[in-house]
């Protein structure tokens, strides 16, 4: 009998270097750990860097839900610079003199706090009628988009040596940060765009634990690597947890709902299931292990499986 192969279930915080685009990054991965069920959680373009988890095993179910998650970026705005692409790697289509002050520049920044409607750039992997919108771009065609309500959470002026402003930007999923420095520059009436992008974190995943792809091939070598393979749980620690009894197993292995009288055994003592009616919950079986994320839903009175685990 052939034995089988030890595959890795959890997510690996990575640091993507400049270069490799997000499809490089879980190709140079199943090389690495010689797994091919690895998926990662939003795509960073080529020319930006920092925080990607990458989803391991049965984790790859997290993707879609990380990609939900709040991401911040930090940012530096090249202003009097318009290209095509919205940031430094396309061609210059207008350029002249920041002839801005640093008052404007702030209040024009701090202006995109909050949801506004955003217009994704062209070079961007959205699909209009199948296509690629940056396919079409490199074809030379242009194309109407239609706005995106985005949020833009908070944004930090961390400094202003115009024409470059660097900016700490927390926003919501879909969100550009090349399409917001194009939307500044487009305000202050100088045109901008973006000169660099780190991504520092994608939900609790942070920059100070990533790592970089030379680093995770030494620890997967040494043997180490599920020292830095963070549990698929480990994403869902802001809902509370339930641990069903085994008369309940049958229910949790279809996939089926439960009943809100059968979460209210299982909760601590003095914990009311009212507290989670308006939240998801983290369903664990007998063993402890983690298998699914449930869901209130109030027309039914039951918690309903979001996603399962097992």
């Amino acid at each position: 009998m052939t034995p089988q192969k030890n595959t890795f279930n959890g997510i690996l915080n990575v640091y993507k270097e400049q270069g490799y685009t997000s499809h490089d990054v879980v190709a140079k991965l199943r090389g690495i750990l010689k797994q091919k069920k690895i998926g990662h959680t939003g795509t960073l373009d080529p020319a930006a860097e920092g925080v990607l988890p990458v989803c391991l095993g049965k984790a790859t179910k997290v993707c879609e839900l990380l990609t939900d998650k709040d991401k911040t970026y930090q940012a530096v705005l090249h202003l009097g610079v318009v290209t095509d692409t919205q940031d430094m790697t396309g061609e210059i289509l207008e350029q002249k003199d920041a002839a801005v002050s640093e008052t404007e520049v702030r209040e024009a920044i701090l202006g995109f706090v909050g949801e506004y409607a955003q217009v994704p750039p062209m070079y961007s992997a959205l699909k209009v009628n199948g296509k690629k919108l940056c396919d079409l771009a490199r074809e030379g065609k242009t194309v109407e988009r239609k706005a995106r309500k985005i949020k833009i959470l908070k944004i930090t002026i961390d400094q202003i040596a115009l024409p470059f402003v660097t900016m700490t930007v927390t926003c919501s999923k879909g969100t550009y940060i090349r399409t917001l420095c194009h939307d500044i520059g487009e305000k202050l009436g100088c045109g901008g765009c973006m000169e660099s992008l780190l991504r520092t974190r994608v939900s609790s995943f942070t920059l100070k634990d990533s790592l970089k792809l030379p680093e995770i091939e030494k620890l997967q070598e040494s043997g180490k690597i599920k020292q830095i393979l963070m549990p698929v749980d480990a994403v869902f620690m802001q809902y509370p947890c339930v641990s069903i009894l085994e008369e309940q197993e049958k229910i949790l292995r279809n996939g089926n709902p439960f009943r809100v009288r059968e979460i209210q055994n299982l909760l601590p003592e003095g914990q009311n299931v009212g507290e989670l009616e308006k939240d998801r919950i983290r369903v664990y079986d007998t063993a402890g292990q983690f298998c699914a994320i449930y869901e209130y839903r109030e027309e039914k009175g039951m918690f309903f499986p979001v996603k399962m685990f097992l």
